[in-house]
């Protein structure tokens, strides 16, 4: 009763009074997880079209654009047509702020997201692009059988959600029997208390980073606590690299699934796993090319950068927008059915990767699974400051051995094909960043980026 409450009441009015048409979104999106790949590609033409349409009628930006690529609206027939639009990266959305908005736009919204650089990005939303996301994060909830209003537990970090401790939020809270807890400082005596409240209260699903679930299913296993009895039946994170350690922990210790979702602010709802193991791209939502170092499109299976083209961003349009991280896509067909395109991996921020002194790039997971194999670290992170010099905090406990650091040095000579200098700090605690994400690997060298442009 509580949940046909909270999704037939509660949450109808909640999206109607911000004007938001998510359940009519909704019901499109999930028409669209029963088409086939033609009928979901020629409907990804349309949108883009429509887009594209609207931006050259109301946007400057766009506008000129595609004045200086010498293309008009007509020209857009499929999504190959995005090759006549220049790359948008985060500079460009600061500096052409205003000129990215439409001029018939009544309801925008400013957000912002604190980026890897502490510099913080200042964009514009909509409200249909905001109903978009909500939508897309429903549609993905009904994929794993839950809903608004099956009891939830949120380990989150974000300014945004943590400011708006208000009273309206409090009764939110209440009514779709959330419960948002936050991410930062999760120090052993706060992290009791989260345990606490897990056992005490009904809950059906866990929203939250990976790192911080993970390091609280690690200290309820100290605690010998039993986290499978609460009933959550998924674990849905986000915000993060999902490790494969964190996911074996996290489902072990909550005795069910875990659902991996990648997006963000600026880039919107990008991706999410179904049941079956799938990383589906939101196709109809958003259109994703993943780009080499030259800006070429990327074959199945190699890594490159992840451009989006966002398509319910009419009034502040995201197209073309370089997010930063690393993906590979899939040749796969995925066993649930639907015909939403797989990314095999998701590799994280261009700077999370390690740039080696014979101009390799390496993901940074060969470094992580170095430290994880030494015992006693129990919290660790690592930064490259040059090509073969790196700065590991670590937090350690009575199990860690005195040959530990000599032996992640033989491992990352070997890795680097070069000596490896590494140093060594310990500390008692390595908090995360003020987002309340944790980042294992920070290099200071960054990634040669591609420079692509209209053609």
């Amino acid at each position: 009763m509580r949940r046909w409450v909270a999704w037939n009441l509660f949450f109808r009015l909640q999206e109607y009074a911000k004007g938001h048409a998510t359940f009519r979104i909704l019901r499109e999106m999930e028409a669209v997880d029963r088409m086939p790949a033609e009928a979901l590609q020629r409907l990804q033409s349309e949108k883009l079209r429509d887009l594209i349409v609207y931006c050259h009628a109301h946007v400057p930006y766009v506008r000129a654009q595609m004045q200086a690529a010498g293309i008009s609206p007509d020209d857009i027939r499929d999504t190959g047509a995005l090759r006549h639009f220049p790359v948008l990266r985060k500079a460009d959305v600061r500096k052409h702020r205003e000129s990215l908005k439409s001029e018939i736009a009544t309801d925008l919204s400013p957000f912002s997201t604190g980026g890897s650089t502490g510099e913080p990005l200042i964009f514009d939303v909509a409200k249909r692009r905001a109903a978009s996301r909500v939508a897309c994060r429903q549609r993905v909830s009904r994929w794993w059988g839950v809903s608004v209003g099956d009891p939830e537990i949120a380990l989150w970090g974000s300014p945004v959600e943590l400011t708006r401790q208000d009273r309206l939020r409090a009764l939110r809270d209440k009514l779709f029997a959330t419960q948002l807890l936050p991410a930062f400082e999760m120090n052993e005596e706060m992290m009791s208390s989260y345990l606490d409240i897990l056992e005490r209260r009904p809950c059906n699903q866990i929203f939250g980073y990976p790192s911080a679930i993970y390091q609280l299913c690690e200290h309820a296993r100290k605690q010998g606590r039993n986290l499978a009895k609460v009933g959550v039946k998924a674990v849905f994170v986000t915000g993060e690299v999902l490790l494969p350690y964190h996911r074996e922990t996290i489902s072990e210790a909550f005795g069910c699934a875990v659902a991996n979702g990648y997006g963000g602010r600026d880039s919107g709802f990008i991706s999410h796993e179904c049941p079956h193991g799938g990383m589906h791209v939101m196709a109809d939502a958003v259109i994703v090319e993943i780009l080499d170092s030259a800006g070429r499109p990327a074959s199945p299976g190699e890594a490159g950068e992840i451009v989006v083209t966002d398509l319910y961003s009419h009034e502040a349009p995201f197209i073309r927008y370089a997010t930063g991280d690393l993906a590979a896509w899939s040749n796969a067909i995925c066993q649930c059915g639907r015909a939403l395109p797989l990314l095999d991996r998701i590799e994280g921020r261009s700077n999370d990767s390690i740039v080696t002194p014979d101009g390799r790039v390496m993901n940074s997971l060969a470094l992580i699974y170095a430290v994880r194999e030494v015992d006693g670290i129990e919290q660790f992170r690592i930064r490259q400051k040059a090509a073969s010099w790196f700065h590991v905090e670590v937090v350690r406990n009575e199990r860690f051995q005195a040959d530990a650091e000599d032996r992640i040095r033989r491992s990352w000579t070997q890795l680097l094909r070069s000596p490896a200098d590494v140093t060594f700090e310990y500390v008692q605690a390595i908090p995360p960043e003020a987002s309340g994400k944790f980042r294992h690997v920070i290099s200071d060298i960054g990634l040669v980026r591609p420079q692509v442009s209209g053609v």
